[in-house]
């Protein structure tokens, strides 16, 4: 028979057993809670390699479908080249007998006198289609007064032309960038100048893939370059900014819009002309065309700022920002201040009728 342990023997082992079970214990928690903390590292890791994983994916997805595109519009560009020019020429034979009638017509009805619509339009043909700019220019400066009868037959008779684009620079040319004329008491030409431009714009569009392609040589874009950057050289000799005349600001903006010689670095100079002469009522439409639709919070507040609520207003419908500058608390600001400005006259006794203008006009 085996021997009976010594009770004094089991008393001294338990202890030393269930130490080294607590210890056992402590050491397999420890284990386990590094053992869930890296079970969790490891499943945030993937869920994160995976979220970046499906944005990489969808990067490559859409930078493909950009490409495509891109290649699809190349690829569209150069197959209507073609198609393009022989538009050209179809329309340059089928008006080339009609415009040599209007020529003998225009001849008939003299210089300068026109009878009707169709008058005006035969004498501007004829001068078109001759390449005659400095008659052209001439004719076209005095006919202010039938200033929406040529808007509505420039583009017809600009498109004429061997090359509209070169014919209209050196038309506006008598005046802008620098005023040729030796006599510069008369009135000034900036609006003829903006009218013949802005009735480029639909002459110079591809007939086939419309305004992604502008019919227009490098030569004579390479020029309109030249000419932008001698008017902002001329600035300074101006004495800046604020003494530039409204009427070349607007010719030198459309400038840029018509043959697409817009810069992104001089797009605060835009902002600052384009704020100088808000009170234009084509400058809103303007300054979507030269980038500043980013800007146009800031300036409708600059405007604002200067008194110009009725200019800010203007702004605010051709961006769309109706619901962040309502019109009509700007409209009665703007009201308020013309009376300010009426009492202010009518204080001066030399202006008092110039303020009771001003009262009846806003009174009313």
């Amino acid at each position: 028979m085996g021997s009976i342990p010594d009770p004094g023997e089991l008393s001294e082992l338990n202890p030393l057993s269930f130490d080294e079970f607590q210890r056992q214990t402590s050491l397999m928690t420890s284990c386990t809670l590094l053992w869930k903390e890296l079970s969790d590292h490891f499943t945030s890791l993937e869920q994160n390699l995976q979220k970046k994983s499906a944005a990489l994916r969808h990067k490559i997805q859409t930078l493909d479908t950009q490409t495509k595109a891109s290649l699809d519009v190349l690829k569209k560009r150069e197959v209507t080249i073609d198609g393009s020019v022989e538009i050209a020429m179809e329309k340059l034979e089928d008006r080339t007998e009609a415009t040599l009638n209007s020529i003998s017509r225009g001849q008939e009805l003299g210089d300068g006198e026109v009878d009707d619509g169709d008058g005006l339009l035969m004498i501007l043909m004829s001068y078109c289609l001759k390449m005659e700019a400095r008659g052209f220019w001439k004719f076209v400066v005095t006919k202010k007064k039938e200033i929406e009868e040529l808007r509505n037959a420039l583009p017809a008779a600009l498109s004429e032309c061997v090359d509209p684009a070169k014919f209209v620079m050196e038309a506006i040319s008598e005046v802008f960038p620098v005023d040729k004329r030796s006599d510069k008491s008369g009135n000034d030409l900036g609006w003829a100048c903006v009218l013949v431009l802005e009735s480029l714009i639909p002459v110079m569009v591809d007939p086939v893939i419309g305004k992604m392609r502008m019919l227009v040589t490098p030569s004579v874009k390479e020029k309109a370059k030249e000419i932008a950057e001698r008017w902002k050289a001329s600035l300074e000799e101006r004495g800046g900014i604020e003494n530039v005349k409204t009427p070349d600001v607007h010719t030198f903006l459309q400038l840029l819009v018509t043959f697409g010689i817009v810069k992104k670095e001089d797009v605060d100079l835009y902002r600052k002309l384009v704020v100088g002469s808000a009170w234009r009522k084509q400058m809103p439409k303007l300054a979507v065309s030269l980038g500043l639709g980013d800007k146009m919070p800031e300036m409708i507040e600059e405007l604002i700022s200067r008194g110009q609520q009725l200019d800010a207003v203007h702004f605010t419908y051709e961006v769309g920002l109706v619901d962040k500058f309502p019109p009509v608390p700007l409209l009665k600001a703007f009201l308020k201040d013309a009376k300010k400005a009426a009492v202010s006259i009518l204080e001066d006794p030399n202006n008092a009728g110039r303020a009771a203008v001003h009262l009846f006009t806003y009174s009313s």
